[in-house]
């Protein structure tokens, strides 16, 4: 019990968890990277970390594979789901968007599946504070 309660201050004390502006990085991290930021800011392995982030990879699979529930949520962050395009027929002498007075043909699509990464408000925040 006493562990748990020691965790949860150490976890308050970083510059994200408690809210404070934290400095903006100017390069891109690689994984490796990343791995060792977050391991180094919870006191956690890097091997504990990796684990973390694979079986999160896995769950968010498991949500928005072809019998998943097509949605899944990491909260205040992003929200991934998918969105079933249908199937378009082909059309014939269609007016040219592009080139006005000529027609063209429009081939026939498949239906699809398609994925979309949908920021929540505290991204959107990040970006203007």
């Amino acid at each position: 019990m006493a562990i748990k309660k020691k965790a949860k201050k150490k976890a308050a004390s970083t510059p994200a968890a408690s809210g404070a502006s934290a400095s903006a990085i100017k390069d891109k991290y690689t994984k490796t990277q990343i791995l060792m930021e977050i391991a180094e800011n919870t006191e956690l392995s890097k091997k504990q970390v990796g684990a973390v982030l694979d079986e999160l990879t896995v769950l968010i699979e498991r949500h928005i594979k072809k019998r998943g529930c097509g949605e899944f949520t990491l909260p205040g962050l992003l929200k991934i789901k998918t969105v079933k395009k249908p199937a378009r027929k082909a059309r014939k002498n269609v007016p040219n968007p592009f080139k006005p007075g000529e027609m063209m043909d429009v081939a026939a699509k498949p239906a699809s599946t398609r994925v979309k990464v949908l920021p929540l408000q505290r991204v959107k925040n990040m970006v203007i504070a």
